[in-house]
C-alpha cells in the first residue's frame, strides 16, 4: 500500500495553466493598442486551482491532467509540487505546448477579459485514467473539459462511492452525459442557458440543471453571490464585500472552498458561505491562486460578514 496516495481526499481531473496577467487602464478598440501598467505571471486553470485552495487548507489533493515537457508545462508542474499536490497521474507528452492564457484587467479588477490557447497536447484520454489507487479519496472533480476522462472518471469514483463535484463553465458535447454521474454541480450563470434560453430566471436553471441528475446544484453569480437548489429548497448567498484587484480564479476558489465544506459534513448554506468567503478575499490580489487565502482568514471573514438567504 502507497501510504501517500492512501492520504489523498480529493482528486482533481482538467485544467492547468499558465497565465499571463496585463493590467491596464481602458482595453483598447480593435487595431489598437494599450499599454499595460503592469504584468504577471502565476498558474492557473479550473480543476488545479481547486485543488490548490484545497491544499492551503490542509487537505490532501491529487492533480489527473495533461501537460507537455514545454517551458509552460514545466511552470504548471513545479507549481503543483510546491503546492504539496500529488502528481503521480499527471500525465506529460513530450514535444507539444502546454495550456497557457493571457488575461487583460481594467478599471481596478472589475473587469477582465481572457485569451486562452489549450495547447497541442493531447487530452487525457477513457485508457488514461485509473483512480483505484487512492483507496480512500471522498471527493473527485471535474472541470468537465476533458469530458471522455471526466466521464470515465465520475464512473470510477461512483463505483467507489466518491462524491462526484463538477465545476460547469461550459454546456459542451458530452457535458449532459457528464451531469448524470455528477453529485454536486456547481455552475456558471451561463452554463445553463442551453436548455432555458438566455434570461431565463435562476430558479428555473436551477430546477433545469438539476433535472439532468445532480442531488445538489448551485450557480455562481461573481459580485451578486450565488444561488442554490437541493431537496430543502433554494438557498441564495450574497457575497462578501471586499475592494476587489481581480477576479480570476474567484470561481475556482469558490469550488475549492464549497469542497471543504463538503469534507467537513457541512450542509449547503454552510458550504456556500464558505465558499463564497474564500473566493472574495482571493479578489484582493492578482491571479488566479496567489490571493488564495489561509483559514485563518477566511474564519475572520465569516465572523464580521453576511449570513444566507434561505427562501
Amino acid at each position: 500500500m502507497n501510504k501517500k496516495l492512501d492520504a489523498i481526499q480529493v482528486i482533481g481531473l482538467g485544467q492547468a495553466c499558465v497565465d499571463y496577467l496585463g493590467r491596464l487602464n481602458a482595453f483598447p478598440r480593435e487595431d489598437g493598442k494599450a499599454e499595460l501598467t503592469d504584468l504577471h505571471i502565476q498558474c492557473g486553470g479550473p480543476a488545479s486551482t481547486a485543488l490548490v485552495t484545497l491544499s492551503r487548507l490542509g487537505i490532501s489533493t491529487a492533480f489527473l491532467g495533461s501537460i507537455s515537457d514545454d517551458p509552460f508545462g514545466v511552470k504548471i508542474l513545479n507549481n503543483l509540487k510546491r503546492e504539496k499536490i500529488d502528481v503521480s497521474c499527471l500525465k506529460s507528452t513530450p514535444g507539444y505546448t502546454s495550456q497557457f492564457a493571457f488575461i487583460a484587467i481594467t478599471r481596478e479588477g472589475e473587469k477582465r477579459t481572457i485569451f486562452w490557447h489549450r495547447g497541442t497536447v493531447p487530452h487525457l484520454v477513457k485508457r488514461d485514467v485509473d483512480i483505484s489507487q487512492f483507496t480512500k479519496a471522498r471527493i473527485l472533480h471535474t472541470d468537465g473539459l476533458m469530458v471522455k476522462a471526466s466521464i470515465e472518471a465520475a464512473r470510477q469514483a461512483k463505483s467507489l462511492g466518491m462524491t462526484v463535484v463538477m465545476d460547469a463553465g461550459t454546456m459542451r458535447e458530452g457535458s449532459k452525459e457528464l451531469s448524470k454521474l455528477v453529485n454536486i454541480l456547481i455552475a456558471s450563470e451561463t452554463f445553463a442557458t442551453p436548455l432555458v434560453g438566455r434570461d431565463a430566471p435562476h430558479d428555473i436553471a436551477l430546477h433545469a440543471l438539476r433535472d439532468l441528475g445532480p442531488e445538489q446544484v448551485v450557480i455562481t453569480l461573481g459580485a451578486r453571490g450565488s444561488i442554490g437548489l437541493n431537496n430543502q429548497g433554494i438557498v441564495r448567498q450574497k457575497a462578501f464585500p471586499i475592494s476587489a484587484v481581480d477576479t480570476t480564479g474567484a470561481g475556482d476558489v469558490y469550488h475549492g472552498g464549497y469542497i471543504y465544506g463538503l469534507l467537513q459534513g457541512w450542509d449547503m448554506h454552510e458550504c456556500m458561505r464558505f465558499a463564497s468567503a474564500t473566493a472574495a478575499l482571493k479578489c484582493a490580489e492578482i491571479g488566479a491562486q496567489s490571493g488564495i487565502p489561509n483559514l485563518k482568514d477566511i474564519k475572520a471573514l465569516l465572523r464580521a460578514g453576511l449570513s444566507y438567504l434561505k427562501r
